[in-house]
């Protein structure tokens, strides 16, 4: 039997990291998680949490986070900060490699999450000079200023009302002719004067010279085209899965997201998906804090039947 550092590993550490890890870490297995950033994922950006069950008021992204990380280190996780760079997923023994050293582990758990996907309109370009896809982040810089918001989901919706705290005009772009946001969301923001929807409309790019000055757009119907004068340009058109470094080691959908089933088992014996890198119907907190549990315990019972 060959030596492990660990009995499990757990890659990201959002909401299913942090709760696969503070399952693990109650079970006393020998569990280390890694996050190659700050702990909590893409909620950290997110401005209100106001349906994940128990905070009745609402709790700010940020908070939920901390709260998270603060229970399970207090459980005794131990977590490194690091950038996964590969895996190799044998039979006898999984190794995580990272920039300077490898780690090998008895069970992976991969819950490393999504980043937003990108138009194509500009954003390497004026990434931080008035594009962002962070409301929570870069909101303050607009104070008084007219910005562009594109998207029509839950993210989107709530990310333009939050922007009016500061802003003096949204233009909520959307390709389509109706949202696609729960509709609490959508009778906030139709009831918001400061948000302007702009129906079946696409934006086609971004100008100015130090930062945004204009976004071009076009009505996807009629083909009319013109420049909407902005300072800024919040996009929320949907996510990727940050699988780069799995180099096909396991299953994938057409999307790049992880293909699990159930008890979050992927393809390979022994490695688990768990959160918004797994082909799930839902990305939601509640369904990442549930994948991470059933995560843990999958991995668990998988320790206890194949190292007896």
């Amino acid at each position: 039997m060959p030596a492990f550092d660990h009995d499990l590993v757990i890659i990201g550490a959002g909401p299913a990291g942090l709760t696969a890890g503070l399952y693990a870490a109650r079970a006393r297995m020998n569990v280390l998680l890694i996050e190659k950033a700050v702990p909590g994922g893409q909620i950290i950006v997110t401005d209100w949490i106001e349906n994940y069950p128990g905070f009745p008021e609402g709790i700010s992204g940020f908070d939920l986070a901390e709260k998270m990380k603060i229970q399970a280190e207090a459980l005794g996780l131990n977590m490194d900060t690091a950038e996964v760079q590969s895996l190799n997923l044998s039979p006898d023994v999984k190794e995580v490699m990272l920039q300077d050293k490898t780690i090998t582990t008895k069970s992976l758990i991969i819950a490393s999450g999504a980043s937003p996907k990108k138009l194509g309109i500009g954003e390497d370009r004026y990434m931080g000079k008035g594009i962002s896809f962070c409301a929570t982040c870069d909101a303050p810089f607009f104070k008084e200023k007219t910005v562009v918001a594109i998207g029509g989901g839950d993210t989107a919706v709530q990310e333009a009302i939050y922007l009016t705290k500061f802003v003096k005009k949204v233009y909520l772009i959307h390709r389509r002719d109706e949202l696609r946001a729960t509709k609490i969301l959508q009778e906030r923001a139709f009831a918001n004067d400061k948000i302007e929807i702009l129906w079946d409309t696409i934006a086609t790019g971004v100008d100015g010279f130090f930062g945004i000055e204009g976004v071009h757009v076009k009505h996807v119907k009629t083909g009319e085209e013109k420049t909407l004068k902005a300072d800024g340009c919040f996009i929320w058109v949907g996510i990727l899965p940050n699988t780069a470094f799995l180099k096909d080691a396991v299953d994938t959908d057409a999307y790049g997201f992880i293909r699990a089933d159930a008890q979050m088992q992927t393809n390979i014996p022994g490695v688990f998906a768990a959160g918004d890198v797994r082909n799930t119907p839902l990305r939601q907190v509640s369904t990442a804090v549930g994948d991470g549990a059933i995560a843990a315990v999958s991995a668990e019972h998988y320790l206890e039947n194949e190292f007896k």
